[in-house]
């Protein structure tokens, strides 16, 4: 069964937004995923600090 996210407080740092959404459980987490075609990265954060600064160290490996 795949989890119905709302995104809230969207941010693009180059290809990659950063996201606030809350999980099942309530717990407020933040994602950074990149957009860029062929490219894989995404990952779930504690902090928002945490989301931007993957965002803005990101490369692209396609």
């Amino acid at each position: 069964m795949s989890a119905h996210r709302i995104f809230r407080d969207l941010r693009k740092f180059g290809p990659v937004q950063v996201a606030t959404f809350r999980n099942g459980r309530g717990v407020t987490r933040h994602t950074a995923a990149c957009t860029a075609p062929r490219c894989d990265f995404s990952a779930e954060y504690d902090n928002r600090s945490a989301a931007e600064l993957a965002a803005r160290t990101h490369h692209c490996t396609a």
